[in-house]
């Protein structure tokens, strides 16, 4: 999946591994991965060792994110819970490193995706999934798109500690009008010379949308 800014490829132990541990030691503190069901990884060993069991792995699919310039890799996401038949899949896994949090690039491996998942794959519901307790990821979903459906409680235990999971969604219904945002958010005609936004992402699918956008 390649983009103007990010290229979203298969992940890769020998191609990915170098830069994207790199890219992950600059959260010296490790809050990347306190959401997460692994990491963090105190030395690339044992993070290799992680990776070559990702790419192996049918579901989740693993992704990594690369710059488009450089071909470095600046964070990982998956698809994971594939059900064709029921034409559901969800995006999960997402952990950008510092130097993509927040950014165009964060944003348009997102939209690569989702384009992947709608207009490549023909799904019907697109899923995304988090710790209730994740102020920012549900912030992102929405930001993003996705719909808010509730909180599934006592839902799983991870890192032995219990989670309520918050449930959002894109449908394929859904997707034209989202698809039509990003592409206005994303032009580059959308930023100033220094890289700021002239309109938000959840700006430009109000002005787009003729539905509410939910909270």
């Amino acid at each position: 999946m390649r983009g103007k800014r990010v290229v979203v490829e298969p992940i890769s132990a020998e191609r990915h591994g170098a830069t994207l541990f790199d890219a992950y030691s600059e959260d010296a503190v490790g809050r990347n991965w306190t959401y997460m069901p692994v990491g963090p990884f105190p030395t690339f060993d044992v993070f290799r060792a992680w990776l070559l069991e990702a790419e192996q792995s049918s579901d989740p699919m693993f992704h990594a994110i690369l710059d488009a310039e450089n071909g470095e890799a600046k964070g990982v996401a998956s698809f994971l819970r594939l059900s064709p038949n029921d034409g559901v899949i969800e995006v999960g896994y997402i952990c950008y490193a510092p130097k993509l949090q927040g950014t165009a690039a964060s944003t348009e491996a997102m939209y690569l995706m989702m384009r992947r998942v709608f207009d490549e794959l023909g799904y019907r519901r697109y899923e995304w999934k988090c710790d209730a307790l994740n102020a920012p990821s549900r912030k992102a979903a929405e930001r993003l798109g996705f719909r808010f459906e509730g909180i599934f409680r006592q839902a799983t235990v991870y890192k032995q500690r219990n989670r309520d999971t918050a449930w959002h969604s894109i449908l394929d219904t859904e997707w034209p009008s989202t698809k039509a945002a990003f592409e206005a958010w994303l032009d580059p005609q959308n930023f100033l010379e220094n890289g700021g936004q002239k309109r938000s992402l959840t700006e430009i699918r109000r002005s787009t949308l003729a539905e509410p956008i939910y909270p």
